[in-house]
């Protein structure tokens, strides 16, 4: 059920009962930052954030990133190109991975705080983005299984992702997957502000000190734990709508599309404030 909050500059309503807030709003309410503190607080409790159709324009999209805190430079200017079209961004066969749940940096000790995604052109077929709140499954374990798994640390290897989309590589491919250095993670991240998430997706490859295939099994299990679709929100794009996610507390994945479909979404990130602990 959608509950509804409203004031005279904002107009949030909730889309699904663990995750995910639409927020109407104009565009110069937005850009002076006037929101940016309650827009993140909002992202840390609601997990994702929907601006539908609200158009922002590139330079639009960068100054808003900045309101809410540091932007990694990427891209041009700050706008990264998200397409599998090879034409349109030469790591193009990398971000197929972005098919299967994941969260972004695992191979990094500080990942980024969140992602701000507008959407440029769509797919006909396929395309939608699938959120999942990995706080609240961590909430919805057994007291039992939370205890066991906070003292738990898992293997991530930018390798093991890509092997979902190319489970034979050639030997030349895995040692390009290679250069990034396997990182190891805490399978319960412990934050800052007291609250704990499940740290899992594609790069998840084993859990050390633990059987291999009693671990894969235990990943699998807690990933299928953390999708269910009362911890899911899905997006589905018109053009000009934006979303804001919380890495630190979601996962998500594409919904596989043809490389040819034109789909091109324009992203910023905000650089990350916390290390996995």
């Amino acid at each position: 059920m959608r509950t509804q909050a409203s004031t005279s500059e904002l107009r949030q309503t909730d889309v699904a009962p663990r995750i995910g807030t639409v927020i109407e709003t104009d565009v110069d309410t937005l850009l002076s930052g006037a929101l940016a503190q309650d827009i993140r607080a909002l992202l840390e409790q609601r997990g994702v954030i929907v601006f539908p159709r609200i158009g922002l324009t590139d330079e639009q999209q960068v100054a808003f990133t900045r309101t809410l805190g540091r932007i990694v430079e990427e891209g041009e200017g700050g706008i990264y190109k998200v397409t599998i079209d090879p034409l349109e961004n030469p790591n193009a066969e990398f971000i197929k991975g972005a098919f299967y749940w994941h969260i972004d940096g695992t191979t990094a000790d500080v990942p980024i705080l969140a992602s701000v995604m507008s959407a440029r052109r769509l797919s006909p077929v396929g395309g939608d983005t699938l959120f999942a709140n990995t706080y609240a499954a961590f909430d919805d374990l057994p007291p039992q299984e939370q205890e066991e798994f906070d003292q738990l640390r898992v293997v991530h290897m930018f390798e093991t992702a890509q092997r979902y989309v190319r489970p034979e590589p050639s030997y030349d491919e895995l040692r390009a997957w290679q250069r990034f250095e396997p990182n190891v993670l805490p399978l319960v991240w412990k934050h800052r502000s007291g609250r704990k998430s499940l740290v899992l997706g594609s790069t998840a490859s084993h859990v050390e000190g633990m059987d291999l295939r009693e671990g894969q099994a235990l990943l699998t299990r807690l990933r299928d734990h953390a999708t269910q679709d009362r911890f899911v929100y899905r997006h589905r794009w018109s053009v000009g709508d934006m979303v804001i996610w919380d890495n630190t507390g979601t996962m998500h994945k594409a919904e596989a599309y043809p490389a040819d479909s034109g789909r091109m979404m324009h992203r910023t990130k905000l650089e990350g404030e916390e290390p996995f602990a």
